[in-house]
């Protein structure tokens, strides 16, 4: 009787730990993830993009007749990433730059010897523009430093001209020499400066405009653009210009350089014919 009792003592005891070792114990509820937003590389570099400068020209070939008397070149551009409050400032600053083919050429100085003028000393210089036209929204030294200025001629000053044989000229009579061609290719407009030709119609587009003389070179012309901000400059780009002869003279100079045998005798019958037409109109009866 006693051990009954003892035995349904122990079970009691034990019974609440038995059953609380079966039940499982309650998950921990999940908490909430907050959304997380990956910036942008552009927000998270802090970088802004760069100002980019395009442009395009009015025509890319210009035409010489016999009585072209000379044209007027408008060139359009855009930039791009413009800040508003610099632009609003006032500083940005475009310069465009016509130049024309390269060739060389010899400068000759004139004096009177026994009462004639002749040539008494030359220089050459090589790779020297035809022509060189440069426009802008101020003066170039208002823009940038002088530094720049000669790095990218901006300016007929600035201009490179170099000698074909700088070791052994003297460097006074390159000086004069260089200053004379400079002076001479100023004297035919084809060394001209526009300090207020290119002008902003926009915020962000602007026009450039330059008057080509009717000594123009022909061939092709590069056009190049840049883009200063606050005096540094930040972008560039340039474009082409083909500048070519046409009409009826330039096709019968065409066919005298690349068919001389066909021009020839085409010549020599028009020469019979015009000669036959004389002989008939004027004839004395």
């Amino acid at each position: 009787m006693r051990a009954a009792a003892a035995s349904l003592v122990f079970l009691l005891a034990f019974l609440p730990l038995a059953v609380s070792a079966q039940e499982p114990d309650p998950k921990p509820a999940p908490e909430p993830v907050a959304p997380s937003v990956e910036p942008s590389p552009q927000a998270a570099s802090g970088a802004e993009l760069p100002e980019r400068i395009e442009i395009g020209l009015s025509t890319e070939i210009i035409a010489i007749t016999s009585d072209f008397s000379g044209v007027e070149l408008t060139i359009f551009g855009a930039v791009d990433n413009i800040d508003p409050l610099i632009q609003r400032q006032g500083r940005y600053d475009v310069a465009v730059i016509l130049e024309g083919p390269t060739s060389n050429l010899v400068t000759r100085r004139k004096e009177r010897v026994l009462g004639i003028w002749m040539n008494v000393d030359s220089q050459a210089f090589i790779n020297v523009p035809e022509s060189f036209l440069i426009a802008s929204t101020r003066p170039p030294q208002d823009i940038t430093d002088l530094g720049t200025m000669a790095r990218l001629s901006l300016g007929v000053e600035q201009i490179r001209l170099r000698s074909y044989e700088p070791d052994t000229a003297d460097e006074a009579d390159v000086l004069d020499f260089t200053q004379a061609l400079r002076r001479l290719k100023e004297e035919g407009n084809l060394y001209e400066e526009f300090p207020a030709g290119v002008r902003f119609i926009s915020q962000s587009l602007f026009r450039a405009q330059l008057r080509l003389p009717a000594n123009v070179p022909l061939g092709r012309h590069t056009a190049r653009a840049y883009l200063f901000r606050q005096g540094v400059l930040v972008a560039q780009t340039q474009s082409s210009l083909d500048i070519r002869k046409a009409g009826v003279e330039f096709q019968i100079y065409e066919a005298a350089q690349n068919r001389s045998l066909l021009y020839g005798m085409a010549s020599v019958a028009l020469a019979f014919l015009v000669g036959w037409l004389g002989r008939v109109m004027f004839r004395k009866d």
